[in-house]
């Protein structure tokens, strides 16, 4: 089977061949990645990528996710196939600043 990582670091956009090749290796994990970036929902932040869930938002860095699938299943998630992805193609929305710097304060009582 040829490797979906090789072929797109060399097109840098994703083809039918390479969404193809993704959901071969990685069945619905890929697919789901797949329209994860379809969707912009992958961020990327000074220090992190960020993966916009169906519930909650996930920090990915490198082969790590903070969400339930990796942690517990301790394999590739949908979030991290995403990010591959992403970094790859493009397909990211940029934040030129730190993401702890985007959670919202909540106002102090007086």
């Amino acid at each position: 089977m040829t490797d979906p990582w090789t072929v797109l670091e060399k097109e840098r956009r994703l083809t039918p061949e390479i969404r193809r090749l993704i959901g071969e290796r990685y069945g619905q994990r890929g697919v789901k990645a797949l329209e994860i970036v379809d969707e912009g929902r992958v961020k990327r932040y000074l220090d992190f990528f960020v993966v916009v869930g169906s519930s909650d938002e996930y920090v990915v860095e490198e082969e790590f996710c903070t969400c339930g699938d990796a942690l517990f299943r301790r394999g590739e998630c949908s979030h991290v196939i995403a990010v591959r992805i992403a970094a790859l193609t493009g397909q990211f929305e940029d934040f030129p600043l730190w993401y702890q710097d985007s959670w919202k304060k909540e106002p102090r009582e007086a």
